[in-house]
């Protein structure tokens, strides 16, 4: 017999640049005023979201921490199936700064109530921390696995993941409530219906501010400078027969201490 849970899956989503049109001058990161998007990393976690709910029953629900402009993002989630969406908007919001991040939207999460599993991306690509995820589960007090490529089961108050490891994978059993943050081979994001587009249009989208959660919104990190990473020299081709291309490599190798 086939036991059918009825899950209350939460996802975390963040709008990030798009890479190409962020700068750097004086010291400082330049970021664009147009052109945010859903962090990719996040669409996996939408998309498993969904799967989820598909497979066990329940609900999903986005929630985002940032600018009123990120309601776009609730949005686009919403078009593709999520049932609803939760905005902490904070027209002081800090990108870069992950703990303030994590400690707002792991007090949504316990304002909103009875949230069973919240699946991230596994990093941000304008920061590339990755440390929201495993922030939010230690201000939660919850159980975390990151990097997940797989959910094996998802039971009555437990789930079995895969997380990826740089040999292979763990395979990790966890009791729920719990955070989780999943890497892209997780699966395949689907892409919204005229339909799913057509009624997230007319959503609610359910609005907070972090003073409604008792938070100072203000950064907790200070940053003193930031700049580009330097170029990679170019690499050297090596011409010549076999024999003597081996020669001139070895030669290079030992020049360079590295053998």
């Amino acid at each position: 017999m086939k036991i059918r849970v009825s899950m209350k899956t939460a996802i975390l989503v963040k709008q990030v640049p798009q890479l190409s049109e962020v700068s750097f001058a004086d010291g400082a990161m330049r970021w664009p005023d147009s052109g945010l998007i859903i962090n990719p990393f996040d669409e996996y976690a939408a998309e498993e979201a969904l799967r989820i709910k598909e497979r066990v029953g329940g609900i999903s629900l986005a929630i985002t921490f940032g600018k009123t402009s990120a309601e776009i993002a609730l949005r686009d989630l919403l078009a593709l199936g999520v049932d609803d969406a939760y905005l902490i908007a904070a027209e002081n919001f800090s990108a870069t700064d992950p703990q303030t991040s994590a400690r707002v939207l792991a007090a949504a999460i316990k304002k909103i109530g009875d949230i069973d599993l919240v699946l991230a991306g596994k990093q941000a690509t304008d920061d590339d921390s990755a440390l929201v995820p495993a922030s939010v589960a230690a201000y939660l007090g919850w159980p975390q696995i990151g990097f997940v490529k797989k959910f094996d089961k998802i039971e009555n108050g437990r789930i079995v993941a895969w997380r990826t490891t740089d040999d292979g994978y763990d395979v990790i059993e966890s009791p729920l409530p719990a955070v989780c943050s999943v890497v892209k081979e997780i699966n395949e994001p689907r892409l919204p219906s005229l339909k799913g587009k057509m009624k997230a249009k007319k959503a609610e989208i359910h609005r907070m501010t972090p003073e409604d959660l008792g938070i100072n919104p203000g950064s907790s990190i200070s940053i003193i400078s930031v700049t580009a990473p330097k170029p990679r020299p170019l690499g050297e081709i090596l011409i010549g027969d076999v024999d003597e291309t081996v020669d001139k490599l070895v030669e290079k190798l030992k020049s360079d201490h590295l053998i």
